[in-house]
Order: structure tokens, then C-alpha cells, then sequence
């Protein structure tokens, strides 16, 4: 086999692909303003079984799947192309979901604020704490003791912003912030990647041996889940947070309790720290999220969040997926959480990279608007590490 031919017979069926491509989006778009003028959906699910068919049939047997794949990824992009150019028509010049970006980003302050009366859940040395300093230089801190609490705070405008755990890289999503935001009307307008390392601390005197019982966040404790194992008589109690936990274990004056908590907690209540590793990975980071009440999007947003309902047909899901890879975007988180009241409806939380800024990345959004059951812009924003 000469691999130089058979790359250039190559490289010559790949112009050909692309310029039947490209007649191909043209003539898609040309449907696209029918079905526009006609009222008419973009996905008909007939036609397209049938083409599967047909196209498969023609294959020749070892290569049917891969036939059918192939058809199937042209048409997701010829369906994606055909739901932007609706979109962008029926939202020109309405008061569309890019419009309402376009909006907040002409109205938001060129710099982000260095301060104000921040929402924090907890006590002073929480880790919501730490990550409220590391985003602010001149914070004033307001604690409050769940993180319900603190979305109120932001939504009543007691407070200027409020910071809330949002995932862990190695215990997973904080599923109570997650339910909530189906709860509160918030924007978020900054995140960040807060290293965590936990210590066991414990009274002055105390010993690992001597230990019977554990307080701390449920988060904190999944974190640590392995050091439990290896001490199965340990007994678990569950605190509002970690600076919490300290808290209570200062105040218990026990030598047989300790808290999962921040070394910086051992200094802020008189603790010791017991010198053993707890955590299950050193690499270990909280991701917390910075909510403000009104929509505001700051310069150098690169990362978008959103809230949507998914219309109750088969592939609803893969369709929307589908639009995303169409545009090139790099999801980084897809959560789905059951809607309080439904018969197991779930509610699904989008995280991609892109900036709202983008024509691209407005057109999907219109799309999405449009023909999701519904759609929350959660926030536009930078992610700090």
C-alpha cells in the first residue's frame, strides 16, 4: 500500500465532502425560512427515520453504523443550523434572552467591586469565608446560618452579593445550593477554585486514640469518607459548616471530639491540630460561586451558567446537546435535580466556556429561549483559581 496516494485520495474526497457540505447548509437554510414562514418545527422525526434508513441501506454492510452515525451528526448540525437562523429571526429586534445580555452588559460597572456587604453561610473561618476574601480586597462579612439565608439576602438586597459552595472535585455537587437556585431570582457574577485542606481538630490534650466522636459539614466528612473507614467507631455528627464544627468542639471542651475543619479555625478558637492526614486526595478544591441580585455581566466573562426545562419528548436532551457541540462549546458541568412537586421531572444546570459576548453563543441561547419549556440565564462570568 502506498500511503501517500491513499492520503491524497484522501485529502481530495475531503474537498469534495466539504463542498457538498456546504451546498448542503445552504440548501438547509433555505428550509429553515420555509419552515419559518410555514410555522413548521425544525426536527421531524419521520424524515429523519426514513433517511437513517435509507442511507444505512445503501452502505455496504460493514460500514452501516458508521454510515448511520455519520448521517445522524450531519443532520444534529443542519438541525442546529436551522433552530439559530429561526431564533435570530423571531428574536430580532424583541426583547429576547440576548438582548437582555446585551443589555446588562452596556449597564455594568467596567470593574468588578472590591467590596461591599458580602452574604456569607456560617461562622468567621468557614471556607465561604476564605473564598469571600480571596474575591474581594475590602469585604464586609454578614453571616448567616444556612445558605437559603444567603440567597435571601442577595434577593431582598440586604446584602451586596453572597457566596455559596457550589461543587467539590472530590465529593461532588452541594445538591442543597443547587435546589435552592430554583428557588431565588439571583445572577452570578464571579466563581471561584478554593483549594481545601482539612485538619482534624481538637482540644488541647486530645489524642487520635481517644477520639469517639467527629463534627463537621456532610461535604467535609464525604471528603474524608476513607479516614472513617480505617476508624469505624468513630461516630459522624453533622454541623451547619466546618468553622461550625470547630466552634462547637471549642465550646464542648471535650478531649473526645474534634472538628473537620481549617487549620486557620484551630488558631480562631483554641484548638490543636492532630497531626494525621484526613482528606481522601490532596488535590482537593471547592468551587464557590459569587451571586448578586440584578443581571450583571462584567468585561472578560468567559464562562456562562443556565437553568432549563426540557420539553417532555423522546431526545430532548441529546437535541440540546447536540446544539452545543454544533457550536463548538465546551460543556464543563451538566447537573439535573428532581423539581419539588412533579411526577420525577427534572430541572438541568448547564456550565460551558464561552463568552456572552459572542454572536455565536447569543444565537444559541435565542434558540434555547425558544424552545426549551424554560430558560434561566444564571450568570455570564470570570472563574478565578
Amino acid at each position: 500500500m502506498d500511503i501517500k496516494k491513499s492520503r491524497a485520495e484522501i485529502d481530495k474526497m475531503n474537498r469534495e465532502l466539504v463542498s457538498l457540505f456546504c451546498r448542503r447548509m445552504d440548501t438547509a437554510e433555505n428550509i429553515a425560512r420555509y419552515k419559518l414562514e410555514n410555522d413548521m418545527p425544525v426536527f421531524d422525526r419521520a424524515r429523519e427515520r426514513d433517511i437513517l434508513a435509507d442511507m444505512t441501506q445503501l452502505s455496504d454492510e460493514k460500514y452501516r453504523y458508521y454510515t448511520k452515525t455519520f448521517f445522524t451528526v450531519m443532520m444534529d448540525l443542519s438541525k442546529a443550523y436551522q433552530s439559530s437562523l429561526i431564533a435570530q429571526s423571531q428574536n430580532d429586534g424583541d426583547e429576547g434572552i440576548s438582548a437582555r445580555i446585551a443589555e446588562a452588559e452596556k449597564n455594568t460597572p467596567p470593574i468588578f467591586p472590591d467590596g461591599g456587604l458580602i452574604a456569607c453561610q456560617g461562622v468567621e473561618g468557614a471556607y465561604s469565608q476564605k473564598a469571600c476574601d480571596k474575591l474581594f480586597s475590602l469585604p464586609k462579612i454578614k453571616y448567616f446560618g444556612s445558605f437559603g439565608e444567603v440567597f435571601a439576602a442577595v434577593e431582598t438586597g440586604e446584602c451586596d452579593f453572597g457566596i455559596l459552595p457550589i461543587e467539590n472535585s472530590t465529593y461532588g455537587t452541594v445538591n442543597e445550593v443547587y435546589d435552592l437556585m430554583q428557588r431565588y431570582n439571583f445572577c452570578i457574577v464571579r466563581s471561584l477554585k478554593l483549594k481545601i485542606e482539612h485538619k482534624l481538630l481538637c482540644v488541647k490534650g486530645a489524642t487520635l486514640e481517644g477520639i469517639t466522636d467527629v463534627y463537621s459539614h456532610s461535604q467535609a466528612l464525604g471528603q474524608c469518607n476513607r479516614f472513617f473507614e480505617a476508624h469505624p467507631n468513630i461516630r459522624l455528627h453533622i454541623c451547619a459548616n466546618t468553622a461550625v464544627a470547630a466552634k462547637t468542639v471549642a465550646e464542648m471542651n471535650d478531649p473526645h471530639v474534634a472538628a473537620i475543619s481549617s487549620a486557620d479555625c484551630a488558631g480562631l478558637y483554641g484548638l490543636s491540630v492532630l497531626p494525621c492526614e484526613i482528606q481522601n486526595t490532596s488535590y482537593n478544591y471547592t468551587r464557590f460561586i459569587c451571586i448578586s441580585k440584578g443581571l450583571s455581566i462584567y468585561p472578560g466573562a468567559n464562562k456562562i451558567s443556565l437553568m432549563l426545562t426540557l420539553r417532555h419528548e423522546p431526545g430532548s436532551l441529546y437535541t440540546t446537546l447536540s446544539k452545543f457541540t454544533a457550536q463548538a462549546l465546551n460543556l464543563t458541568k451538566l447537573e439535573s435535580r428532581p423539581i419539588e412537586g412533579s411526577d420525577f421531572d427534572a430541572r438541568f444546570y448547564f456550565d460551558f466556556e464561552a463568552s456572552p459576548d459572542e454572536k455565536r453563543v447569543k444565537q444559541l441561547l435565542d434558540d434555547l429561549e425558544r424552545n426549551c419549556d424554560s430558560l434561566t440565564f444564571l450568570g455570564g462570568y470570570t472563574e478565578k483559581c
